[in-house]
């Protein structure tokens, strides 16, 4: 597998997240609003080495492996600030994943970042089909899954690190992404 490229939006520039971002993720992430809806396999309270102990053992080795793609988000206005993160998983119904640190939130750019990292699953990876879970309660991610073509496929619950949520599986093909995106 090649290396995870850069990729750039309109506003953004998704750089293939690194060991030596560790620092930054550990200051952005552990907030309660962008941990709360997550995997209850995100530790809570956050541990002062939790995104070192994340990178170093889970999601570098899975890029590695070429099971799995990770960006840090950052501005192309202040490129150097990490502020937030977008991945995709070779999982079953979880192939991608993201969180942005609360002051970035609600300006549209984890859509940016979601249509990017999509293409780069359906365009570059030629993957048939994207799954994608969300804990019911998390509207925003709802609504980007909505304005994105996906549709519902499947509620049940799950659990997450504010507890156990309803949880959704929301899904699009490629063959339905490349017709929405052709201009």
């Amino acid at each position: 597998m090649e290396d995870t490229p850069t990729l750039y939006t309109e506003r953004l520039i998704l750089r293939p997240l690194q060991l030596e971002d560790a620092e930054a993720v550990q200051r952005q992430f552990p907030h309660w609003e962008v941990v709360r809806y997550l995997n209850v396999a995100v530790p809570w309270p956050y541990p002062e080495d939790g995104a070192l102990s994340y990178l170093r053992d889970i999601a570098l080795p899975a890029v590695a492996a070429g099971q799995e793609w990770h960006w840090s988000i950052r501005l192309q206005r202040a490129p150097q600030q990490l502020i937030g993160a977008i991945s995709l998983m070779d999982q079953p119904d979880n192939h991608r994943g993201f969180w942005l640190a609360p002051a970035w939130q609600g300006q549209g750019l984890m859509t940016e970042a979601s249509v990017a990292v999509t293409d780069y699953w359906f365009k570059t990876l030629n993957r048939p089909l994207m799954r994608v879970p969300k804990a019911a309660p998390n509207l925003g991610s709802r609504r980007l899954s909505e304005r994105a073509g996906m549709r519902l496929i499947r509620t049940d619950e799950d659990d997450f690190v504010a507890g156990r949520l309803p949880r959704e599986i929301w899904e699009i093909t490629r063959e339905q992404w490349l017709q929405q995106r052709t201009p």
